[in-house]
């Protein structure tokens, strides 16, 4: 059960995947969160770097779909930039999103990475079905109360994850 709750890759953001990588794996479908993972959480819509950063997607021919818990209007007033599928009320980690996101974007696991900020909805969610997992370092600390405190425990998992040299802890270089 815990290895569902560890991530292929961490990082410090989504800047900082190496999408060749992915690439080489076989995967060229992306599940992404929005909240924490993109942008701040409550940023309504997608900055310039986010935008840029799904052309850079199209180009090396990825196909992506948001998954996000958050309502219907955030989400789609969130694509109106980006212009990709979206999933919300998504209720992760269940499998029926996930599985909505892959049909969307005509990817099965085996083609698929998620990508996410949180440990026990994002990455245990695609682990689930078998999907690559990249854990991103959350944007900001703000965030819904009841994921303020998940976090506690989803540090103390991590760190521990670290110390046992199960994974690398991503080195931070935030750019504006």
């Amino acid at each position: 059960m815990l290895e569902l709750l560890v991530p292929d890759e961490y990082v410090a953001s989504v800047y900082d995947i190496d999408l060749e990588g992915l690439k080489r794996r076989g995967i060229d479908g992306l599940i992404i969160d929005i909240d924490n993972t993109l942008v701040r959480w409550g940023a309504k819509t997608a900055d310039r770097r986010v935008v840029e950063w799904f052309a850079r997607l199209e180009e090396l021919g990825f196909r992506a779909c948001l998954l996000s818990n958050n309502t219907k209007d955030r989400v789609v007033k969130f694509t109106e930039a980006v212009r990709i599928p979206a999933v919300y009320r998504a209720a992760k980690p269940g499998k029926r999103a996930f599985r909505k996101a892959m049909a969307a974007m005509g990817r099965n696991s085996s083609t698929t990475a998620v990508i996410g900020d949180q440990v026990f909805t994002d990455i245990y969610g695609g682990k689930r079905l078998g999907l690559y997992a990249v854990l991103v370092m959350p944007i900001d600390e703000k965030e819904f109360i009841t994921t303020r405190l998940v976090r506690k425990l989803e540090r103390v998992f991590l760190d521990r994850l670290v110390r046992q040299g199960k994974l690398k802890k991503p080195v931070v270089n935030r750019q504006a």
